[in-house]
């Protein structure tokens, strides 16, 4: 029978897929990359279609096959598919850099940019083959023999341990439980969370109730639980995963992989002749240097500081009055709560009622299809790798399937945890194949039970209309070239610009009405309760704006080395700069942030607040329209989210506003400046 994951004409057939068909389609598709490398180098060609094409077929095909391995890797793990991965992945980094390091192949690539007819190609392929001679270079091609050994060695060691790190964040989540079985513990949790433990008992064969270390679990009892005890241990068990610290202390610990970590990006750095890894991240984004960064981050941090004080004196004094006159941590989410109920009369658990999923996602759809005229069709007729998964094909005005769309929407056991999108096929048009994109859109929302819905907080609403904001990114794009469509080449410190300016529908009254209808009575949510959660939404603000420097100032000294290399270390002299609250001592936060040690965030985690800017500015525009525009969110498409790469994220945004991005708007979005000042 053909190998399931060879079919990449066609979407992954994840029902046929096996762990033990990875290793024969990574053979295939390898090889396959390898000899049209190989024609390549024999045929010395100087044409866009006879050197460019036959190789981006190769690599199209080789993506294909391991983002469905990834994507069952995220979302459905198990040991033999774990030990596949792992396996594969090696092999993958190590046949990548065979061909980044070719020297051969290089020096084709640039005698393709010195022909006669290379100015004369559309944009989009010239900057295809631009970009690549970087990566080449950003991959040690130009290095002698010996250094650039080093440099793959190093590559293929670091992509293993990022996974390691992953791994082990995963497992420590699902390590720990605590079994419930009196219920006045859960004095506080709402029916729709109670049901989530009981589901979660029920999987185990457990009667009562099973807190986890799932988010929705976490969150559920940070925020709601009356039993301080319970959330202390809920947040010791959540702070300190994969670490030394906590019940399942060293188990999982990834405290050597960090450190292996660091020291091999630095290593890699000077390799290429950078002064850090910091200087080799910024080489492909916006920002220009370290400097410029830091200096971003500070002086936001300052605006935040006085607001975050504030805060957390509000949070003191309102506890006094609940009985707690030492706020920890773990009552932080709990007290806001609680005085957010208190000051503005919004109450969380009330207002989840009236956002069941499947109201939000009928709203969100409407959404889609106001600002950009698309409709997404649900088909039975693909295969899924879980029961919660379904697929989309997503269709313009005209009827034409113009994309495709996996969601993935509740948290559940072997699933990582967060939410992310993912590519599943690019835009390909190369005279030989025509490929729509598609994409995945996954989210750890609370899962359904038997006898009541997934109910959504506000937060989780935001969460979709951010992965709705990448999806789009990636679906819309009308560049052929996968390499530079999309997300791909787009610079980082931009990505989260149409993500975060998604986000802000989510503050619009008709928006939200459309997205609620209440879980008993089906009624949207009233005028009444919006206007409330207007006059909140700039609750404690300073607090999460001083807890993001904190993470991306933390993220940039460690990758710089000029605070020391030791983690804790690092994090505490950047919290003694920034922090409104301190965790304690055995909080273990770089342990589990994954963003910077199993994703692509490394020395760039500044990107969530510096995309903000643009994003902030750039939601101005619809509000100078009238907010649900059609206009504008065609021009949004067109300007940004068609283009991908094909020039900078700062001409796309100027494009798109008409100008460059006015800094205010963050703070405006933010609470921390106003609209008159």
């Amino acid at each position: 029978m053909t190998n399931p994951l060879l079919d990449t004409a066609s979407l992954p057939r994840f029902t046929a897929i096996t762990p033990e068909h990875i290793a024969p389609a990574l053979d295939r598709v390898i090889g396959d990359h390898q000899a049209a490398v190989a024609e390549v180098l024999q045929a010395q060609p100087v044409s866009f279609a006879n050197t460019w094409l036959p190789l981006e077929r190769a690599e199209t095909a080789l993506d294909a096959v391991w983002s469905a391995i990834s994507h069952l890797r995220n979302v459905a793990d198990t040991p033999e598919l774990r030990s596949a991965h792992a396996t594969g992945q090696g092999r993958l980094v190590h046949h990548q850099m065979e061909v980044l390091q070719n020297r051969a192949l290089y020096d084709v690539l640039v005698a393709l940019t010195q022909s006669a007819d290379f100015a004369q190609l559309p944009q989009a392929d010239r900057i295809a083959v631009e970009r690549a001679i970087r990566d080449f270079v950003l991959a040690g091609v130009a290095l002698d023999p010996e250094a650039r050994a080093r440099f793959a060695d190093i590559s293929v060691e670091l992509s293993a341990l990022s996974t390691e790190f992953g791994s082990a964040v995963l497992d420590a989540t699902e390590a720990w439980s605590e079994h419930v079985t009196q219920e006045a513990m859960l004095a506080g949790i709402s029916p729709a969370d109670m049901a989530m433990f009981r589901s979660a008992a029920q999987e185990r064969d457990l009667p009562g109730w099973l807190v986890t270390l799932q988010q929705p679990s976490v969150m559920a009892v940070l925020t709601f639980a009356e039993n301080r005890d319970l959330r202390a241990r809920v947040y010791a068990a959540s702070g300190t995963r994969a670490s030394d610290q906590g019940p399942n202390a060293g188990e999982f610990d990834n405290s050597a992989r960090i450190d292996r970590i660091l020291e091999l990006r630095r290593e890699a750095a000077l390799l290429l002749g950078f002064s850090d890894p910091v200087a080799l991240s910024l080489a492909k984004k916006m920002a220009s240097d370290a400097a410029e960064v830091i200096s971003f981050l500070r002086d936001l941090g300052q605006r935040a500081k006085p607001a975050a004080a504030q805060d957390l004196a509000d949070l003191q004094h309102f506890a006094a009055g609940l009985g707690i006159d030492d706020v920890q941590p773990w009552d932080v989410a709990f007290v806001s709560e609680r005085l957010r109920q208190d000051r503005f009369a919004v109450d969380e658990q009330e207002l989840r009622a009236f956002f069941p999923v499947e109201q939000v996602m009928a709203g969100w759809r409407a959404l889609l299809h106001n600002l950009f005229g698309i409709s997404l069709v649900e088909r039975k007729d693909v295969e899924l790798y879980h029961p919660d998964a379904q697929f989309h094909d997503v269709i313009d005005e005209r009827g034409d399937i113009i994309a495709g769309l996996y969601l993935d929407l509740h948290a559940r056991t072997g699933k990582r945890g967060g939410a992310w999108m993912a590519d599943a096929r690019p835009r390909l048009n190369d005279g030989e194949a025509i490929t729509v994109p598609v994409a995945f859109m996954v989210c750890n929302f609370a899962p359904k039970s038997s006898d009541r819905p997934s109910l959504l907080s506000h937060s989780d609403v935001l969460t979709l209309l951010h992965e709705t904001g990448h999806c789009l990114h990636h679906l819309f794009t009308r560049v052929d070239r996968p390499s530079i469509g999309g997300i791909s080449g787009f610079e980082w410190d931009a990505v989260e610009l149409p993500s975060q300016l998604l986000e802000d529908f989510a503050w619009d009254q008709s928006v939200l009405t459309g997205m609620s209808g209440h879980v008993e009575t089906g009624q949207p949510l009233c005028a009444d309760l919006f206007g409330k959660m207007l006059q909140a939404r700039h609750f404690m603000a300073g607090m999460f704006v001083v807890r993001q420097v904190e993470f991306s100032l933390f993220d940039m000294f460690l990758h710089l080395g000029t605070m020391g290399s030791d983690p804790m270390e690092v994090l505490n002299a950047v919290r003694d700069e920034v922090a409104a609250i301190r965790p304690p001592e055995w909080h273990r936060f770089p342990h589990s942030f994954g963003h910077i040690f199993a994703g692509g965030y490394a020395a760039g985690y500044y990107s969530y607040l510096w995309a903000e800017v643009l994003a902030a500015d750039g939601f101005a525009r619809f509000a100078e329209a009238g907010l649900v525009d059609r206009a504008t969110g065609e021009l949004l498409r067109s300007e940004i989210l068609e283009r991908g790469a094909t020039r900078t994220a700062a001409d796309s945004f100027r494009a798109f506003r008409g100008r460059d991005p006015d800094p205010r708007a963050m703070l405006l979005r933010r609470g921390l400046a106003k609209a008159d000042a």
